[in-house]
């Protein structure tokens, strides 16, 4: 364990104006991003897709790190190039996603619970040896008539403390990332005390197993009400319900928390971030760390079309331009359209 490296990298992934762009959709969930564009989901067109996205002209100028799932960490661009020396050769950092998805929560009805941990210190040894620096594991929580229960809530917190001790253990920087979702109809509120109990969990599991925070990052929720509320609240008051969260329950030791975009929209998720940077400064770095928000507009413009690709690509740079600037606290509309 090289601590001052880890360190080293967790800086560098949420450096100035830069972000992630989470490209780690499972093979079932890319199938069903392709199937939006019409389009059946072969390993040769996702890799083709993902190529258009890590060969993106200026891309490491906009993006620090790229989460790639296990069929992407093994690819190579079409001139042989493995992925993770061409999104170093761009300046960006490689990472991988870790888990092994969601389950049912025995006894618990409604409730799931990440799996993955079994066999990941040698998962974890291989992924290191494919170029990879960080890592991610996402826990879901989500919100409803008796739920989450303090029983989901400490299962998943301890599953991601376990993952971030093997991670750190095997030199990569591990996201940590408790997702509270933003399905039903809760209101912003709920969401609040929802999210506060969750970091509490997560950061009280992380001391246990003696994680190193300032070898971590945390990519959490944005405190929203849910999408079905009828009790919608505008981007400021998002903004600092978000960073009252964040201050009462992350340490300081933490370099940057990563929000994730979560279901919002592409220009939604470019707003509220740009909104949680302007309550002025904290901490820690606050940045993205979207994948459909960063790839809807890219996978319209590219339609599976070899032709589309410069098209494509243009899409990214614009999105990832956009959450540059939010990430600063600069965004605009006119530089939404202009930029």
């Amino acid at each position: 364990m090289d601590l001052y490296a880890m360190t080293r990298t967790a800086h560098e992934i949420v450096a100035p104006g830069k972000g992630i762009l989470a490209a780690d959709e499972s093979t079932p969930t890319m199938a069903k991003r392709l199937a939006s564009i019409d389009l059946e989901s072969t390993e040769g067109r996702r890799r083709a897709y993902r190529e258009i996205l890590f060969t993106a002209p200026g891309i490491g100028e906009l993006v620090s790190g790229v989460i790639l799932y296990d069929e992407t960490i093994r690819q190579r661009a079409s001139d042989g190039t493995p992925f993770p020396e061409v999104l170093r050769s761009q300046g960006v950092i490689p990472g991988i996603k870790v888990d092994a998805g969601s389950r049912p929560l025995a006894g618990f009805p409604d409730e799931v619970v990440t799996e993955g941990l079994d066999g990941l210190r040698a998962r974890l040894e291989e992924y290191v040896g494919l170029g990879a620096r960080f890592a991610k594991w996402r826990a879901v929580i989500r919100i409803g008539a008796d739920r989450p229960t303090t029983t989901c809530i400490e299962s998943n917190a301890h599953a991601l403390a376990r993952y971030a001790a093997l991670a750190q253990e095997a030199g990569l920087v591990p996201i940590v990332e408790p997702e509270v979702l933003m399905d039903g109809d809760h209101d912003l509120d709920r969401c609040t005390a929802v999210t506060v109990t969750t970091l509490r969990a997560v950061y009280a599991q992380l001391a246990a197993h003696r994680v190193v925070l300032e070898a971590t990052l945390l990519k959490p929720n944005m405190v929203l009400p849910g999408k079905d509320s009828p009790a919608q609240v505008g981007d400021a008051e998002i903004a600092e319900a978000t960073v009252q969260v964040m201050r009462e329950t992350v340490p300081a030791a933490v370099p940057g928390i990563v929000f994730l975009s979560g279901g919002q929209s592409d220009e939604q998720a470019t707003t509220r971030l740009d909104a949680i940077n302007r309550t002025g400064p904290q901490p820690w770095q606050l940045t993205f760390s979207y994948g459909r928000a960063l790839q809807a507009s890219v996978l319209r413009a590219w339609a599976g079309q070899e032709s589309h690709r410069g098209a494509a690509q243009a899409a990214l740079l614009h999105r990832a331009r956009m959450n540059s600037a939010a990430r600063q606290g600069r965004w605009t509309a006119d530089l939404e359209r202009t930029g």
